[in-house]
């Protein structure tokens, strides 16, 4: 077998997530089911490098694949991307090691969460339209309390499978780009729900429904009902894989 890491983009909000679900349409789903069809409809299954919720988008995305041949990689590239939706565009693929892995051998992800301030019909379904004030300051000054290697069970959706709620960050930082602003942060791991869950409570810092030294206290009570409520998945991007 021969190993291909495909790096893709992707719009969310027509998919139920990227993970394969018994009875509604992912974006998994979509990849397997035409690349089966250039293999005489075989089932072809791919890794991803980690999932994504619903409505939620990809920047950059990469997903293993082992084919049964070698293959011309920009050709296979091209016929790939006119079998798939317009939602979904193939960027490259590459053939790896057979051992490089998408989801245990990346180090960090990027993700970045957008917000529009002033009503714009051409962000729409693709940043959260926020009108009210927002300090960014102070916002700025609470995710720095996010920084380094601690438990983010507050910020985390509960009952979810994984055996630790402890995460690196590395970067959270919120910026301005043109008419919008953004969130981003990076980590070595993200927990469901975390990035939603983070941006909401620092929302409620930049329109002063509390401090942003309470950050510490939220993420040491260990629970969810701490934080703030999470924010739309409309406006979150899965923005860089590094390996």
């Amino acid at each position: 077998m021969n190993r291909y890491f495909i790096e893709i983009a992707y719009n969310g909000s027509s998919y139920f997530g990227w993970q394969r679900q018994p009875s509604q349409i992912s974006v998994q789903q979509e990849i397997e089911e035409n690349l089966s069809k250039l293999y005489s409809n075989e089932p072809i299954q791919v890794v991803g490098c980690g999932r994504t919720d619903t409505g939620v988008h990809a920047k950059q995305y990469f997903l293993h694949v082992d084919l049964p041949e070698e293959i011309e990689t920009d050709h296979f590239c091209f016929k790939l991307n006119r079998m798939l939706p317009a939602s979904i565009a193939v960027l490259s693929i590459r053939k790896v090691d057979s051992e490089l892995h998408a989801r245990f051998h990346a180090t960090a992800r990027t993700y970045r969460y957008y917000i529009h301030q002033r009503k714009n019909p051409f962000l729409e379904g693709l940043s959260w339209h926020v009108p009210q004030e927002l300090n960014l300051d102070a916002m700025n000054e609470a995710a720095k309390y996010l920084l380094g290697k601690q438990d983010f069970t507050s910020l985390s959706k509960l009952h979810t499978d994984v055996k630790t709620n402890v995460c690196t960050v590395t970067r959270a930082e919120w910026k301005h780009e043109n008419e919008q602003v953004y969130f981003e942060i990076t980590a070595d791991r993200f927990l469901r729900n975390m990035v939603r869950a983070t941006v909401g409570t620092l929302m409620d810092v930049g329109q002063g429904k509390i401090p942003s030294s309470k950050i510490p206290e939220i993420l040491s009570a260990m629970d969810r009902g701490a934080a703030s409520t999470s924010v739309p998945a409309h406006g979150l991007y899965l923005w860089e894989i590094t390996y």
